[in-house]
């Protein structure tokens, strides 16, 4: 398949290159859609308990989408303001689709005690088309904003929606302008000229472009979060940049041994963009435990995600060599060095972890398990305002409101329906829960009271009191829904399907290995040294990012919790980036061992040809997340983070010392499977010629 994707390349560039630009066009143009389409909300599980009685509700419940409004900075007794803000009230009231905004002077607990702040609810009728409710939004919000007063913020609902995705789109654009620049340079250093150090860039591109397409198709069937954006741009970025790095080092390499560039591009495929499919696949294969939660964001997320991989793959194997092939003659080959020279040290590096493997294993084993050991405290949340930028207008309403306000106002309650045949004494025990809780009567016979919860809205008393009422309601038709509700239930479907996602990895990962080296040993070797390096960044990002330890360099705070969508994103996507690196290791290793059958050299080949693609490809993914971790949004500095340090710590610590000195410890067993899996692999295996080694100087 290689070599057919390879030969319509080079015998057909133009026509190569022209699809692309097409591909590139729709993904900026159709793709960049989905900003507009962008949702706040993502614990929802279909067919939990707090989803059907949402929706049952949904139906009963005559009352819309609302927002809020704040108004701050100066004496709310003030006549003037007074007058505006009634007048104001009485505007928005005429607006078409408004169904209630109570008078903040008259209703209790809109106005705060200091006297320096107000709360302006607006809640729109329930059955507005999207056009109406977006319309009667502006309105409402276009009208507040023209109290004159110095704070004035309003957020919440659809607005919500909408204006992170705005801030999403610019932090992407900025991340972009950061990020390529600092990429451009670092690759002409590494390529000593532009010609080559651009054409990565130009696979980043169609990563970026397949990012914003693939996020869009899914946005037609689902709702795609907010952090989507993020996430799967600065994926599509890096990896772009990480398979066409991996490329273009095979081609430079394979010019040294001819002139023919169409040659040494097939050469380049061969063998390279063997490995950049492997690499794919298991990324891809990776995220495949993300749809076996129900989740519709997790699973969106590894539909979305997995569809940036196939394109950043298929970039580096058909546009990369189409491009190789119109302007690969005037990039130089690389330079000729003695097999001492070369990557010497990084042969170096394996070596000294041979020869002292079990030093090695006893210093670093124990010294990434310390680092995982805040996993074991690891608490998920689904966060407030103060996951977001100070600058964004839901985080200055919050910071306002928790400013002037009681702890908790605003909070959300548990919602609690009682439906027709639930008995007056489950009833009366609900209420009693919580002194002065709210209830209001539906239509059918239905009934639902408020609990307001104290602390936050995801705090250990709000879930608390949705266990108790699912605890107290005994056989009678009550459902629990809400903010905490869904939390709960989100958390209890992360608990029963973890350990089903994680076999179907596991086991996905341990055949596209065994498949790519014909061992049983090294996929188990494989799996286990990631899961260490795995755990020690998720440990340091707890550290961090719940417990607060450093949290305010990199602009965050410490919330008591990570955001609920930073582990699982966490674990499946920088589980599948560990696997690349690993895959450049091993091919490199299994070229040696095929070539010259010394188990031991084969390691320290391995590292010599592949050490340097592998730190430098590191390095560049670290600054795409880096660049992508300025727009400040808690869960993206959570999941850049754990990302950054994810692939740092496995491309030095992991492949460089516990590859080399596990591989010694193994010693010739590393490669052996049993007798029938032997014949498996040779009859269906992935197996070629031994690649000839590149022609070298040699010193005198």
């Amino acid at each position: 398949m290689l070599s057919t994707l390879a030969r319509a390349a080079t015998r057909r560039p133009l026509t190569v290159i022209g699809l692309w630009a097409a591909f590139l066009l729709l993904g900026f143009g159709l793709g960049t859609g989905v900003f507009a389409d962008l949702s706040d909300d993502v614990p929802d599980v279909p067919g939990t308990e707090s989803d059907m009685a949402d929706d049952y509700l949904s139906g009963v419940d005559p009352t819309g989408e609302s927002v809020t409004a704040v108004v701050a900075g100066e004496p709310v007794s003030d006549a003037a303001l007074r007058a505006q803000v009634e007048r104001t009230v009485a505007e928005v009231r005429r607006i078409a689709g408004v169904a209630d905004v109570p008078n903040p002077y008259t209703t209790p607990g809109l106005t705060a005690r200091d006297g320096q702040a107000l709360v302006l609810p607006v809640t729109f009728e329930g059955g507005l088309s999207d056009e109406a409710e977006e319309k009667a939004t502006d309105s409402a919000v276009e009208t507040i904003k023209r109290i004159d007063a110095p704070d004035v913020h309003v957020s919440g609902g659809e607005l919500l929606g909408r204006q992170l995705g705005e801030r999403a789109q610019e932090d992407v654009k900025n991340a972009e302008l950061i990020s390529l620049p600092v990429v451009l340079a670092l690759l002409l250093v590494v390529f000593g000229g532009l010609r080559a150090a651009a054409l990565p860039l130009v696979i980043a591109v169609s990563g970026i472009a397949g990012a914003f397409l693939g996020l869009f198709a899914f946005s037609q069937v689902t709702d795609i979060s907010v952090y989507a954006i993020q996430v799967t741009t600065m994926l599509g970025l890096g990896l772009a940049i990480d398979y066409a790095l991996l490329m273009l080092v095979r081609f430079r390499e394979e010019r040294r041994c001819t002139d023919d560039v169409v040659e040494a591009v097939h050469r380049t495929v061969d063998a390279a963009g063997r490995t950049v499919l492997f690499s794919g696949l298991t990324v891809a294969v990776s995220l495949t435990g993300l749809l076996v939660f129900p989740s519709v964001f997790l699973r969106s997320m590894g539909l979305a995600v997995a569809a940036v991989v196939v394109v950043d793959m298929l970039a580096a194997v058909t546009l990369l060599p189409a491009l190789l092939t119109k302007f690969g003659g005037r990039i130089r080959p690389s330079k000729a060095r003695s097999q001492d020279e070369e990557g010497r040290g990084f042969a170096r590096l394996a070596r000294f972890a041979q020869r002292r493997r079990i030093a090695v294993l006893v210093t670093v084993v124990p010294t990434l398990l310390l680092l995982a050991l805040p996993v074991t405290g690891m608490r998920i949340a689904i966060g407030d305002a103060r996951q977001l930028p100070s600058s964004t207008e839901a985080r200055q309403l919050y910071d306002t409101v928790d400013a002037h306000f009681p702890k908790g106002t605003g909070v959300s309650p548990v919602i609690v329906v009682l439906k027709p045949g639930t008995g007056s004494a489950t009833a009366d025990r609900i209420r009693a829960l919580v002194p002065d809780s709210a209830s209001r009567e539906l239509s059918g016979g239905n009934t639902v009271v408020e609990l307001q919860p104290l602390g936050s809205v995801d705090g250990k008393a709000a879930t608390g009191l949705v266990e108790r009422v699912r605890g107290v309601r005994g056989e009678d038709p009550v459902e629990v829904t809400g903010v905490a509700a869904r939390l709960v239930d989100f958390r209890a479907m992360l608990a029963d399907r973890a350990p089903w996602a994680a076999l179907t990895v596991l086991a996905g990962i341990f055949v596209l290995l065994f498949a790519f080296t014909g061992s049983v040993l090294i996929p188990l070797r494989t799996i286990a040294t990631t899961l260490l390096s795995l755990g020690a960044a998720l440990g340091v990002v707890v550290w961090v990012f719940q417990d607060g330890q450093g949290a305010g360099l990199l602009g965050g705070e410490g919330l008591g919790a990570l955001s609920l969508t930073a582990p699982p994103l966490i674990v499946s996507i920088a589980f599948g980036l560990a696997m690349d690196y690993e895959l450049f290791i091993l091919a490199r290793m299994r070229e040696s061992r095929q070539r010259t059958g010394d188990d031991h050299q084969a390691v320290v080949t391995g590292l010599r040809r592949s050490g340097r693609v592998v730190t430098c490809a590191a390095l560049l993914l670290a600054v795409v997340f880096g660049a992508f971790m300025t727009g400040g949004f808690s869960p993206i500095l959570q999941i850049g983070l754990g990302l950054t340090l994810a692939v740092l710590i496995d491309a030095t610590v992991v492949r460089m010392l516990l590859v080399p000195a596990t591989m010694a410890l193994l010693g010739r067993h590393a490669w052996w499977a049993p007798g029938p899996l032997r014949r498996v692999h040779d009859r269906f295996g992935l197996r070629e010629t031994a690649a000839a080694e590149p022609t070298v100087t040699t010193k005198a």
